[in-house]
């Protein structure tokens, strides 16, 4: 008999939820939010608000795209944590709502996991390929910068991480400082694939082990263009490209450096990428040029699993099933997880 699961997720501005049949996804339909833009952020009182709005017409057109009834579902899997309390709690109250009138399991999710999780969803077919364990993963977002170290579907060891800012705030920042909408990470990626990665230099953090520090390069970003913009205030928008590529170019070659240093400190060269910032052009193209100069294998995840996503939500929980893992009507929601 195959194992139907609901997933849910609304850690931060995105309400989205995913069917899975066992390991195979049948939908995954998210709701964006684009209230925040003209913030600069995300603003979470409005974000939990508009997940209260979302929440029901997105599990209906879940379940309705996925061709079965709300009374196939074997359990309901939602995002626990980390994210902002007041999302998750819509997510998490609605998730103990339904798993109770419907009478089946609640299954909670961490968010980051449920992130590197995502690579083992799989095709019709069962032909994709998948990390073998142990794996690497790093984790990258707008909150977040890890290297993990993947010993099973849910021991899993965090490395390396950032001490300061994670590198998706490092793209969104260094987009806003040169006057480019919210978020400015998918925009920086855009223009940068016209721009030449080697025009500019910005200062790189030396950071011993493992651990990421992005603070110091946002502001070495800030400062060269308060400088340029003394002598030419259209620096900006003659060399945006330029610009664009040469601050994606030190992110990503910032990450890749103790990726690869993982890779020599544990001998694991099965590695992958996973959260926001890994739909970013140079970071996959990074990854697949490690794996065909023999350094790596590479899992890069398809872009719709990328970003925050029910699917990853339910692909947890189906391992979470399987191993008998249940949670209960008296769990909250936390918004900081030790991975």
């Amino acid at each position: 008999m195959p194992i139907y699961i609901l997933g849910i997720e609304s850690s931060c501005d995105d309400t989205s939820a995913a069917v899975i049949r066992d390991n195979v996804i049948l939908s995954n339909i998210i709701a964006n939010q684009q209230v925040h833009s003209s913030f600069g952020g995300v603003v979470p009182e409005l974000a939990s608000r508009a997940h209260q709005q979302n929440i029901i017409p997105v599990i209906h057109e879940a379940i309705k795209q996925a061709g079965i009834s709300k009374s196939d579902l074997g359990a309901v899997a939602f995002t626990r944590g980390p994210g902002l309390l007041g999302s998750l709690l819509v997510g998490t109250s609605f998730a103990k709502a339904f798993a109770f009138a419907m009478d089946i399991p609640l299954i909670e999710i961490d968010h980051m996991q449920a992130h590197i999780l995502a690579h083992f969803i799989q095709n019709e077919n069962g032909t994709k390929r998948v990390p073998a364990f142990p794996f690497l993963c790093l984790t990258v977002s707008g909150g977040h910068t890890q290297i993990v170290k993947v010993n099973n579907y849910f021991e899993m060891q965090v490395i390396g991480r950032t001490i300061d800012d994670a590198a998706g705030e490092a793209f969104d920042k260094a987009a806003k400082i040169m006057g480019l909408p919210y978020p400015g990470g998918p925009l920086v990626d855009k223009f940068g694939k016209e721009g030449d990665p080697l025009k500019f230099k910005f200062s790189k953090p030396v950071i011993s082990g493992l651990d990421y520090s992005f603070s110091g390069l946002k502001t070495s970003f800030l400062y060269f263009l308060r400088d340029r913009l003394k002598e030419d205030s259209g620096f900006i928008e003659e060399n945006k490209a330029d610009l664009c590529a040469s601050i994606q170019h030190a992110i990503v070659s910032t990450l890749i450096q103790k990726l690869l240093l993982a890779v020599k400190q544990t001998g694991i060269t099965q590695v992958a990428i996973a959260g926001g910032v890994s739909a970013n052009s140079a970071l996959r193209k990074s990854m697949n040029d490690l794996e065909e100069a023999g350094k790596i294998t590479a899992f890069i995840p398809e872009f719709s699993y990328s970003t925050d996503n029910a699917a990853m939500i339910a692909i947890a929980g189906y391992y979470r099933f399987l191993s008998g893992e249940f949670g209960n009507l008296s769990m909250s929601p936390y918004s900081r997880s030790g991975t």
